[in-house]
């Protein structure tokens, strides 16, 4: 891998100038092709098959037949223009494949080809292509250059989605035999282990204890890190680099501390250590089930009555829009709570009701401000309210510090910037591409940072934290610049009997006497 001092980043100031056209410039950027043992265990040939070619063209076909949306996507692009740069990859390097109607383009001519009249007799006159050994190699590269991010889908009038013709490209991919390492070993590990890290029960626990440790000489209290309890009635859904790295692990110490102060008993599942599906990335149905049949098999086991999620994006977004669908129905869980329900839904309603105190001036080291992660934003909700995933992450965020600060409106929300590794890119042998797709995210921080001095940036999403701490020192941020939602909780909350809240009851009291005195 080159080292990413090697890769040229431009100077454009605004995330959203457009780039110099660089034709093919990003042609040969490729993850590693998955080996036979990556590939077997998810129902898939181990190598490019002789009759591969069939094997695509009909495997088009079921898809076809399968999701209506997909053929009424690759019939119903216009050529408008209006998607042109919307896509952070097209942003970043300015390859032309990039933007999304090119990248679609690559398996629309195909289809034209072979499932339309005119492309069938006419090829020249609708740019029918036939597929070849060398169209399927610009399938492999770019739609490998697509994070299922879904921003340009915000701007078509059409509505097309170029996420589910890169699910349906790669799904036809490693249906002959040419799948991406990354995701297809990540889902191998979940199906053997139980987690995308390949981490096994003993290393779970003897984390969760340590964290049980550090809690308890912070706050002097026992806050219970529980796995595998049963008859627990929260059953937490986390992503596995919880345990594993930070900044995600202090934002599973924040988990623990607002169960704590609820009293809410809760536990995670040895079986089911992992909210990630990367299923959805390579557009398998089939595997998506069963990795989310993991989850309803742990809760079932383990008797409890409800299941939150904690911070990862496309968890969340394969959890909220197909969780039941794929493993439901979810009857034995209590009728009272959304099923699931997200990590900060939990944390926001108990705020609602002021069941949580926060002590806000232990986050006055950090100026933050937010990064919606692109499958919360776009591809599900939180709460009864419409807009719930962009203002409840913000309510907590302001509840546990003083200084918070947004991003431009054109660049969140909505329309917010992908960190340029979601959609299974977040894989070394795609660094180049990793650090250019960021450049618009990083635009707009550097430009809250120089008109607010904002030193750092929270998200919700695992695949975003791991990211921004590779790409962040690039542009100019430390790599723990990054931080998550529940971190700042962690930091601010002041658990009932705490040494903080000790603290906290002082410095109250101080004050008073301060004013009566005055």
């Amino acid at each position: 891998m080159a080292d990413m001092s090697d890769y040229i980043i431009d100077d454009r100031p605004d995330p959203l100038e457009m780039p110099e056209i660089a034709c093919g410039a990003m042609a040969k950027s490729k993850p590693f092709v998955a080996k036979p043992d990556h590939q077997q265990p998810l129902g898939f040939p181990g190598e490019l098959l002789p009759d591969w070619k069939e094997r695509a063209i009909d495997k088009m076909g079921e898809l076809l037949g399968k999701y209506r949306s997909l053929q009424v996507y690759l019939d119903s692009c216009v050529k408008c223009g209006a998607c042109t740069d919307k896509c952070h990859y097209f942003l970043g390097t300015g390859d032309p494949n990039n933007m999304p109607v090119a990248r679609q383009d690559l398996l629309r001519k195909v289809y034209r080809r072979y499932f339309t009249f005119s492309g069938k007799y006419m090829p020249w006159l609708v740019g029918a292509q036939d597929l070849t050994e060398e169209v399927l190699d610009d399938w492999y590269s770019y739609f490998h250059q697509c994070s299922q991010c879904r921003r340009c889908s915000v701007f078509c009038p059409y509505g097309i989605d170029t996420a589910e013709v890169s699910m349906a490209a790669r799904e036809i991919m490693d249906s002959v035999g040419k799948g991406q390492k990354y995701c297809n070993e990540i889902i191998g590990k979940v199906f053997k282990v139980g987690n995308n890290l390949g981490l096994p029960k003993g290393a779970i626990r003897s984390t969760l204890e340590g964290l049980e440790e550090e809690i308890k000489e912070e706050t002097g209290l026992d806050v219970r890190m529980p796995l595998d309890e049963k008859g627990a009635e929260v059953l937490l859904v986390t992503p596995s680099a919880d345990l594993f790295a930070e900044p995600h692990i202090q934002g599973l110490m924040g988990y623990a501390k607002v169960f704590h102060e609820a009293g809410v008993t809760w536990t995670l599942s040895s079986y089911a250590s992992e909210a990630a599906n990367f299923g959805m990335f390579i557009g398998s149905y089939e595997n998506m089930r069963d990795v989310s049949l993991r989850i309803r098999k742990a809760a079932l086991d383990l008797g409890v009555k409800r299941i939150v999620f904690g911070e990862c994006g496309h968890a969340w977004r394969v959890a909220y829009s197909f969780l039941n669908t794929l493993a439901g129905p979810f009857d034995f869980l209590d009728p009272r709570y959304p099923v699931p329900q997200h990590i900060c839904e939990f944390t926001y309603d108990l705020m609602k009701d002021n069941k949580l105190v926060f002590d806000k001036s232990k986050n006055d080291q950090y100026r933050l401000t937010f990064h919606d992660s692109c499958n919360v934003a776009r591809g599900s909700r939180m709460g009864d309210m419409p807009g719930g995933q962009f203002e409840i992450p913000r309510a907590i965020l302001r509840a546990s510090c003083n200084h918070f600060f947004d991003m431009a409106p054109e660049t969140i929300k909505e329309q917010t910037f992908c960190c340029g590794g979601g959609g299974g890119l977040l894989t070394d042998d795609l660094m180049e591409l990793r650090v250019k797709g960021a450049q618009p995210r990083m635009r707009a921080l550097q430009q809250v940072r120089e008109d607010h001095g904002v030193t750092h940036m929270a998200a919700i999403c695992a695949i975003c934290k791991a990211q921004f701490t590779k790409v962040m020192p690039k542009y100019g941020f430390e790599m723990d610049s990054i931080l998550s939602v529940h971190q700042m909780v962690a930091n601010a909350i002041v658990l009932t009997g705490s040494t903080q809240a000790r603290e906290l009851a002082e410095k109250m009291n101080a004050a008073a006497g301060n004013g009566r005195a005055a």
